[in-house]
């Protein structure tokens, strides 16, 4: 039983670090196929749009309540690497290329929000830090692929896919080795097509998804826009020379920690009020960015993008243990991967907004409109204070 979290924490390590593999070396690839720089927008868009559509089957089927979640797990590890490692393949233009980042995000729902069941199917109580550890991976594996850009700049981009897809077949393999089915899972025994809308009848689940939902607004915006924050520093400072790669592993991984602390601290505080104050602190990071963005002082400029690497994801363990807790037993995985569907559906609208509006406004006041993801998100808690609603 010791090896259990360990293993599902390395796992979920290894296999998400295809997340984001591809805006590692999205510049290299758009001056390899004379793409724009908004290519990485698009390169994000597609990876999410690619784990919407894989979590809607995967709920629309009951995957993971109907399948052993660890086979589920291993196989869509495999399918991920394979088609994270075909952006490899010579002559592959933009079409095919955002093709396979889609792929790649399809089978991503076989592995994040499977994840999380897995987890639930082993620890109920304490399920808020067993989440923290979980998450904790998901973010340092999509902060990862930026470290490996920054310590491969001197060899071709494909190295990072090479090591990504690696790491997403050993996840995968040791995952279904070393972690059977839980003693607390409880198999769907029929395909039901409207199982996933059974949490949604509960008022306590609705309001966890609220507040998920209003995260997430921020959450990926903020991860996809920080390398171009750095960018644009260095463009508009003369002799500023910050290592984008480096730093934008630094402030998404550090998230990592957040995690685990907030999931640590849900022990003691409880998981509500503990995401609660992190969504308010992240939503006063969107207010105060155009200040501190658009200071020019390099130190406030990182300590600020630290801090908020720290708030914007320390939410993200408690809402998904907040959405486990309040879930139907029978139909706990259909229940977190809908809800992350509809979750990651609210990241691609925010990305492309913000990458439309990028032509309008200067860089400090490019994450302003986050703002509205926790407004809305605080708002769904309030109205699920109420005695009995939310833990």
């Amino acid at each position: 039983m010791s090896r259990i979290l360990p293993t599902i924490v390395g796992a979920q390590f290894f296999c998400t670090s295809l997340w984001f593999a591809g805006n590692a070396v999205a510049p290299d690839i758009a001056a390899q196929l004379h793409l724009p720089p908004s290519f990485v927008a698009t390169l994000t868009s597609a990876v999410q749009l690619g784990f919407i559509t894989g979590t809607l089957t995967f709920a629309l089927l009951a995957v993971a309540d109907r399948f052993s979640p660890s086979r589920v797990f291993c196989v869509s590890a495999l399918l991920a690497a394979a088609c994270n490692l075909g952006v490899n393949l010579g002559g592959i233009g933009a079409p095919e290329l955002l093709a396979l980042r889609f792929l790649t995000g399809f089978f991503l729902a076989g592995i994040y929000p499977v994840g999380m069941k897995i987890a639930a199917d082993y620890y109920q109580a304490g399920l808020g830090k067993s989440l923290g550890f979980l998450v904790g991976a998901l973010v340092l594996g999509t902060a990862f692929p930026h470290l490996l850009k920054a310590a491969t700049a001197q060899l071709p981009w494909q190295y990072v896919t090479l090591a990504t897809s690696g790491l997403a077949v050993l996840g995968g393999v040791a995952l279904v080795l070393l972690v059977p089915d839980g003693p607390y899972r409880r198999a769907g025994q029929q395909l039901r097509l409207t199982a996933f809308l059974a949490g949604f009848r509960e008022p306590a689940f609705r309001a966890a998804a609220f507040g998920y939902f209003g995260h997430m607004w921020e959450l990926y915006t903020f991860w996809a826009f920080v390398p171009v924050l750095l960018a644009a520093y260095n463009q508009q400072h003369a002799g500023a020379a910050l290592p984008v790669p480096l730093l934008s592993f630094l402030i998404i991984g550090v998230g990592s920690l957040a995690c685990v602390g907030s999931g640590l601290l849900s022990q003691r505080l409880g998981p509500r009020p503990v995401a609660t104050a992190a969504l308010a602190l992240s939503g006063v990071c969107c207010v105060v960015s155009p200040l501190v963005l658009g200071s020019g002082s390099v130190g406030l400029l990182l300590g600020f993008l630290f801090f908020w690497g720290v708030v914007v994801v320390a939410d993200s363990p408690l809402f998904s243990t907040l959405v486990a807790q309040n879930a139907p037993a029978a139909s706990r995985g259909t229940s977190l991967t809908i809800v992350n569907c509809l979750g990651f559906a609210l990241t691609i609208a925010s990305i492309q907004l913000t990458n439309w509006l990028s032509h309008f406004l200067e860089p400090p006041y490019l994450l302003l409109p986050l703002a509205i993801g926790p407004a809305l998100g605080l708002w769904g808690l309030r109205r699920g204070s109420k005695p009995g609603v939310l833990a």
